[in-house]
């Protein structure tokens, strides 16, 4: 099997290269500098891209975009984080639909934040979009794929969860509090978290390639949604350290401005239920039993690390 993936190097797109290539699967990278054996450059700025190399892949699963977590938000910043995604899309969706040998399968990334503030309601993929910036990203971000979707190629829009790694991303971030004794809930601690570990995102992504009755949008997020108040003695638990301040929510305003709302204050409560319907397994349903295994991984990793530096 061929699959080209854009945003390779980021967290979830290196844990897919792994993945799919332990499988012996070709993969083609879409990069933005010289490429080299495997890769084909792209610039979706430029709309630079040479459609015959990349005719004849299977599937295309596009991760690329701006990282919406680093730095705070301002105009440009925004900017960069909507047109990063519905350029690259639009462009790779025409692109594939201009093919010679289209895929049979686009899998292209989108997020939660499609829906908004839900507070407690549970919201599946017929619901309605919310209002705000992230919202309205996602709503280009998955409309950009319309070219690929007119060119008869399956399209699975995934909306993905907060996604929990033992390196990198949101948990990197939440560690060295915690475990300082620093940690505690964010504002009321009564907004639901969706989260998703990545090997089973990185398994999402694999099941929805192989599934042709998957298409449109699809929630990439544990079965199990849970409060910040919950992850985070879920997080204390784990790390045995008690989670001793709270984190009001005009200080986290304060500190991250539009970003705190949109990213740790909205409650978003999603449900899995077509996931798992399709036949899919989590390996990993629960937070407790994922920041275990998460922070074991990563904690055996280091001490496997140091013994081999020590025999240097």
């Amino acid at each position: 099997m061929h699959i080209a993936i854009t945003g390779s190097t980021g967290l979830v797109g290196k844990a897919l290269v792994s993945h799919l290539g332990g499988q012996g699967v070709r993969i083609t990278r879409l990069v933005r500098r010289r490429p080299q054996a495997g890769e084909v450059f792209w610039n979706p700025s430029a709309n630079n891209v040479d459609p015959g190399l990349l005719s004849g892949c299977d599937a295309v699963v596009h991760l690329a975009g701006e990282n919406i977590a680093n730095g705070r938000w301002n105009k440009a910043k925004k900017k960069r984080i909507c047109q990063s995604r519905v350029e690259s899309t639009r462009l790779l969706s025409a692109t594939l639909a201009a093919a010679e040998k289209p895929p049979q399968v686009l899998v292209s990334a989108s997020a939660i934040g499609y829906y908004g503030e839900t507070g407690d309601q549970l919201v599946d993929e017929q619901s309605p979009s919310g209002d705000d910036f992230l919202a309205e990203v996602c709503r280009q971000w998955e409309s950009a794929t319309l070219p690929a979707k007119e060119a008869q190629i399956r399209v699975a829009n995934v909306r993905i969860g907060m996604v929990l790694a033992g390196e990198g991303g949101a948990l990197q971030k939440m560690l060295t509090p915690f475990r300082l004794c620093l940690g505690g809930r964010i504002g009321s601690g009564r907004q639901f978290w969706s989260w998703i570990e990545i090997n089973d995102l990185v398994r999402t992504l694999e099941h929805i390639i192989h599934s042709p009755a998957l298409s449109g949008p699809v929630n990439a997020v544990a079965p199990q949604p849970v409060t910040n108040l919950q992850f985070t003695k879920a997080l204390s638990k784990t790390l045995r350290r008690p989670a001793l301040l709270p984190l009001p929510a005009a200080i986290v305003r304060l500190m991250l401005g539009e970003m705190a709302d949109a990213l740790l204050l909205s409650s978003t409560r999603v449900s899995s239920a077509l996931l798992e319907n399709s036949d899919f397994i989590f390996k990993f349903p629960d937070i407790q039993s994922t920041l275990q295994h998460l922070l074991d991984k990563k904690c055996s990793c280091k001490i496997t690390e140091s013994a081999l530096n020590g025999l240097e």
